[in-house]
C-alpha cells in the first residue's frame, strides 16, 4: 500500500508498505484524508527527534476496516477521526481525565508497519500518511457520516490543539481579550476557539498580509503584521496571549503583552535545545506562562463535541482546507505548507 516514509535523510512516497492485522484493543482504519501539519515537517528537519524509518502523518480520518478483540465502540464501516493519544486508560492521569499526560502515550512508538520484511516506526501512534493505519481503540473516535472526511481529518490535531488550548487549558471566558501570534493551522483554530468562547477582542498577528482575510473569517477582530501594535489596541495588555510559531522572540512578546493576571500559552514547537528569555518581573501581578500539549484534550469527549459544533455552523472546518493533494504530491504539499501558501493542505487516498 501507499504511504509517506522518512528514512532519516529524505521523505518519499512508496507503494509497498505492509501493515499487520489488528490485535486485541486495536482498530484498522482505511485512511481517506490526512492533514499535513508542521509537526510532520519538524520530523523531517530534525526539530522533533524521532526514530527512523518512520511512516509519517498524525492528523487523519477514515473508515474502520477491522477491529480486534474487545473493541466495541466502533465497528467496520464507521467513520472515525483519529487522535494521537494512545492513552492506557488505567493510570492516574487517564483516571483524572488528563490523557495528554499519560506516560504510556508519550515516547513509546510502535512498529505495526513493515517494508521488505523490515519493521517501520509509527509516528505519533498514528501514521495517517498511509492508505491504512493501525491505532489503539481509544484513538478511533466515531463521527457522523455527514462530516466530510477531508474536513474531519483536521479535528485530530489542529482543532484539538488550537480550540482545546482555548477551552481546556486557558479557559478563556466571555468578554476576555486574546492575542494570537501566528495564523497557521493551529493559530486559526485558536482564533475560532476564542470566538466560540466569547472573547471580546481577538488580535491576530502574522507577518503575512495574505492571511488577514482568513483570520478575520475565523473570528479575529484585528490583524497586525507585528506584536508591536498590540498595545495600541489593548493598552493594558491581553488576558491571554497564544504563541503559535515557536520562535523565542515571539515567546518573549507573548509574555510582554499580558495584562494583570494574564496568561501566555505556548503552542509553537521549538527545537529541544532552543532557549527563550523573559523578565521575571514581567510575571508580577499573577501573570503566568503555560505549556500546552495537544490542547489538554480528551479526544473521546472533544472530537464529538467539535463535530457537533461543525454541524451547527459554529466551528469552521471546510474553510481550513486550502487545498487537497493526492498522496503522490506530498512534496508539493510540503513546499506549500513551508512557504505559507496554505492554512492546511490535506492529502487524500
Amino acid at each position: 500500500m501507499r504511504g509517506v516514509l522518512f528514512d532519516g535523510k529524505q521523505s518519499q512516497v512508496v507503494d509497498d508498505l505492509e501493515i499487520r492485522d489488528p490485535g486485541p484493543g486495536e482498530v484498522l482504519v482505511a485512511v481517506a484524508a490526512a492533514g499535513l501539519c508542521h509537526s510532520d515537517l519538524s520530523v523531517i528537519d530534525g526539530t522533533i527527534p524521532f526514530p527512523v524509518p518512520v511512516v509519517l502523518g498524525h492528523e487523519g480520518a477514515g473508515v474502520v476496516e477491522a477491529v480486534g478483540a474487545g473493541v466495541g465502540h466502533v465497528a467496520p464501516g464507521d467513520h472515525v477521526a483519529l487522535s494521537t493519544l494512545a492513552g492506557c486508560g488505567a493510570c492516574a492521569e487517564c483516571d483524572r481525565g488528563r490523557p495528554t499526560m499519560c506516560r504510556r502515550a508519550i515516547g513509546m512508538p510502535g512498529r505495526p508497519f513493515s517494508r521488505d520484511g523490515s519493521p517501520l516506526y509509527q509516528f505519533a501512534s498514528n501514521s495517517a500518511f498511509a492508505e491504512r493505519t493501525l491505532v489503539k481503540a481509544v484513538q478511533a473516535v466515531k463521527i457522523p457520516e455527514d462530516v466530510p472526511l477531508t474536513s474531519a481529518a483536521l479535528i485530530g490535531c489542529g482543532v484539538l490543539t488550537g480550540v482545546g488550548a482555548v477551552l481546556n487549558r486557558a479557559r478563556v471566558d466571555i468578554g476576555e481579550t486574546v492575542v494570537v501570534i501566528g495564523t497557521g493551522g493551529i493559530g486559526l483554530n485558536v482564533i475560532q476557539g476564542a470566538r466560540i468562547a466569547g472573547a471580546s477582542v481577538i488580535v491576530a498577528v502574522d507577518n503575512n498580509p495574505a492571511k488577514e482575510a482568513l483570520a478575520r473569517r475565523f473570528g479575529a477582530t484585528h490583524f497586525l503584521a507585528s506584536p508591536d501594535g498590540v498595545r495600541d489596541i489593548l493598552p493594558n495588555g491581553a488576558d491571554h496571549a497564544f504563541e503559535c510559531v515557536g520562535h523565542p522572540a515571539l515567546i518573549r512578546a507573548a509574555v510582554d503583552l499580558l495584562d494583570r493576571h494574564g496568561q501566555a500559552i505556548l503552542l509553537g514547537m521549538t527545537a529541544p535545545t532552543v532557549e527563550a528569555s523573559f523578565l521575571p518581573a514581567a510575571l508580577f501581578l499573577d501573570k503566568s506562562i503555560l505549556g500546552c500539549r495537544y490542547g489538554s484534550s480528551r479526544p473521546q469527549r472533544d472530537i464529538p463535541r467539535y463535530a457537533d459544533l461543525y454541524r451547527k455552523g459554529a466551528l469552521l472546518l471546510d474553510e481550513l482546507v486550502t487545498k487537497t493533494y493526492p498522496v503522490e504530491d506530498f512534496a508539493k504539499a510540503s513546499d506549500d505548507l513551508h512557504h505559507g501558501r496554505v492554512a492546511r493542505g490535506v492529502l487524500t487516498f
